[in-house]
């Protein structure tokens, strides 16, 4: 993590709705909104990242090898 110095403090508008998610993700993680944040952000990069080199990105289940979770793979 930068220093105060290296850092940018930023004014951030979000409904209340949001907060209370960012407060239970927060409270869960043992971690800060700020972090949330910035973990969603590196994950957006990545997606963005993906996109713009025709990429596909998924999300495996941890009890499922491989692409044996994705229907189409499947042997009938």
């Amino acid at each position: 993590m930068a220093n105060d110095k290296e850092t940018i403090r930023l004014s951030l508008s979000v409904s209340p709705e949001l907060n209370e998610r960012l407060e239970q993700l927060a409270s869960s993680g043992h971690t800060t909104k700020t972090e949330i944040l910035r973990k969603a952000i590196a994950l957006y990069d990545v997606v963005a990242e993906a996109k713009s080199e025709k990429k596909r990105l998924g999300i495996l289940d941890q009890w499922r090898r491989g692409w044996d979770s994705n229907p189409r793979a499947r042997k009938s």
